[in-house]
């Protein structure tokens, strides 16, 4: 009898282990594994991202530069593949090898078999209407609704920039963004990325064995609205800036044109350049890899990153600093015979008359004038580096060798050697101001931007100061600088005073100097030519303006590469773009000109060596 209940102990403690070993794997099927509740999940729910619509952006007129057209992303879910899945009809319907389906499919497994995953990214509205009726064949695969950005003015691609999937480590870094989401790659589209993304949401739709949607989840409730992104409206001038494009057809260099009065740009050109459609869509990764082998390099904005000798133009602003530092007056006489000579030293000069003063020095741009003032500044202190280091504080002071701080992201910051440059390579106390005399005439180791330069004419415009430059003028109807409190005024620290014989010195080099090809009548324009050394080939042309003389409206500058000299291309260039943007038109006795800048090729023709002797 005992021992048939020991037998009754033995066989419940089996029925008992048993059951408590169904009971944990219940508990970890249903608890703990989620395995099956996401099989369940995504044969009846499916999570459709709501993506939003980035921010239209428009120019200061408000021509739309920026849309957004419909896309669509076919979405899948690797689990629900059927074993009879028909690949070879799948393939023609969306016009792909096995080879491709493949790879999209191993990439779709290894990221999840539960979870769905992008196949193809960004199918035209076409392409989809052309798939769309067969695709419940496969219920796997389903799509969800995108945008894609279109340029309708086909310009001003350095500015506006690019969008393009973001990168793994970009999704690792920002919890915002996952796997298949676009991010802005350059330009605004990068700089202002959080005001233009807006904030995506989600549907939750049930779906049947067939892939068909059979409504909301639960009517709804945990779907979220996708919130579209804030509209921009730019300084730029898209008349402007398309004109200025077409200015610089065939030719390398760029044009960049300012607000003195508020900072604002109104026209940034960067040449060659490329249409900024072509950077968009699922061609974009093609696309761009032909671009960035084009060897006259489009990708590359030499608005911003180019850095160019400014050459003579820099002679306005060595004759401003000698005004400061009192070594010089307008009444300064300095004799040149054909050039600069200290004992072996020589410095060639184009022939004109001599002594000249300081505005005639200007409106004939003098070399002998301006070696004179350059040394007459550093050798004013005991020793070189201590004139040197005020020289360059007075340099910098006009926004050049260092970033503007423009709202637009990789500018580079040019270069005006620090005393320690000299230092390294001379020898402290080994260099004098004839050493660097050259930094006299721009030339040397000075390396701006265009947008520097244009910087440096804007302060000169403004008599002393000028405003960090934006191209936003206002995110959603608020103005940037409510906004951005790095748009401020910057002093020269040159005293007002002072500008008045530089600006009408400017003045008469386009009314009868080296800048006559800028001359517009009835508008007062100021201006400095250059023609900068190019020990690669024929000299750049480059002239700077600002107009009407006493009202500045536009101030700009002009780099023309390998135009020879700077009344030859860039003169003519900046006085068009400044009559186009004052009177939106260019008068018919100035045609000829426009005409000739229109059709001059620099890219094609045979290198011929200039000399800079004349400017």
């Amino acid at each position: 009898m005992r021992q048939l209940e020991n037998r009754r102990y033995v066989i419940g403690a089996i029925f008992g282990l048993v059951a408590l070993i169904f009971l944990m794997r219940l508990f970890y099927v249903q608890v703990i594994d989620d395995h099956y509740k996401l099989d369940a999940d995504n044969n009846v729910l499916r999570h459709i991202t709501k993506y939003p619509a980035r921010g239209l952006i428009y120019d200061r007129n408000g021509e739309l530069l920026v849309y957004n057209e419909a896309a669509y992303d076919l979405m899948i879910t690797p689990r629900q593949m059927s074993d009879d899945f028909d690949t070879l009809s799948f393939c023609e319907l969306l016009g792909i090898e096995r080879e491709e389906f493949d790879k999209k499919l191993q990439k779709a497994k290894e990221f999840s078999l539960y979870k769905s995953s992008i196949f193809i990214k960004e199918i035209s509205a076409k392409d989809f209407a052309r798939i769309q009726e067969s695709l419940y064949n496969y219920p796997a695969f389903y799509v969800q609704t995108r945008t894609l950005r279109s340029y309708p003015k086909r310009t001003a691609a350095h500015i506006l920039g690019y969008v393009g999937e973001a990168s793994p480590r970009t999704i690792e870094e920002d919890d915002y963004y996952r796997s298949g989401d676009n991010i802005g790659i350059s330009g605004i589209e990068k700089e202002y990325e959080e005001v233009l993304r807006g904030r995506r949401g989600v549907r939750i739709m049930m779906v049947d064995v067939f892939n068909r949607e059979k409504g909301k989840f639960r009517g709804g409730i945990y779907d979220s609205t996708a919130v579209s992104g804030k509209n921009l409206q730019l300084s730029l001038d898209a008349k402007l800036q398309e004109y200025g494009e077409q200015l610089m057809q065939n030719k390398k260099g760029s044009i960049v044109a300012l607000d003195p009065k508020t900072g604002e740009v109104l026209a940034l050109i960067s040449m060659p350049t490329y249409d900024p459609n072509l950077l968009v869509g699922r061609e974009r990764s093609e696309n761009y890899g032909m671009l960035s082998r084009d060897t006259l390099n489009p990708l590359f904005n030499r608005a911003l990153m180019a850095k160019y000798p400014p050459g003579s133009t820099f002679k306005s602003i060595n004759a401003l600093i000698g005004l400061q530092e009192d070594v010089l007056s307008p009444n300064t006489y300095y004799s040149c015979y054909n050039g600069y000579r200290s004992g072996r030293f020589f410095m060639g000069c184009h022939s004109h008359r001599s002594p000249v003063n300081l505005e005639f020095s200007i409106q004939t741009s003098c070399n002998a004038y301006y070696s004179n003032v350059f040394r007459s500044i550093i050798d004013k202190y005991p020793t070189a580096e201590e004139g040197y280091q005020v020289w360059r504080d007075y340099v910098t002071a006009f926004g050049l060798g260092k970033k503007s701080n423009i709202d637009l992201p990789n500018e580079l910051k040019g270069f005006v050697p620090e005393v320690e440059y000299y230092d390294r390579y001379y020898r402290k106390g080994g260099w004098s101001s004839l050493t660097i005399v050259s930094l006299a005439i721009g030339q040397g180791e000075l390396g701006f931007t265009p947008m520097q330069m244009a910087n440096m004419t804007a302060t000169i415009a403004n008599r002393g100061y000028y405003i960090t430059p934006h191209i936003v003028s206002n995110v959603e109807g608020q103005p940037i600088n409510e906004v951005d409190t790095a748009i401020k005024r910057h002093e020269s620290g040159i005293d007002a005073k002072n500008f008045d014989e530089v600006v009408n010195a400017m003045f008469k080099v386009v009314e009868q100097g080296t800048g006559t090809m800028a001359k517009i009548e009835g508008i007062e324009v100021c201006g400095k030519t250059g023609t900068v050394e190019n020990p690669h080939g024929d000299d750049h042309s480059t002239f700077i303006a600002f107009a009407p003389k006493d009202d500045p409206q536009i101030a700009i500058s002009v780099y023309v590469e390998n135009g020879y000299w700077g009344s030859r291309w860039a003169a003519p260039i900046a006085g068009l773009m400044i009559e186009q943007y004052m009177r939106d038109s260019i008068s018919t006795n100035r045609k000829w000109i426009e005409k000739r800048m229109l059709e001059g090729d620099l890219i094609h023709v045979k290198p011929q060596i200039a000399s800079n002797a004349g400017e």
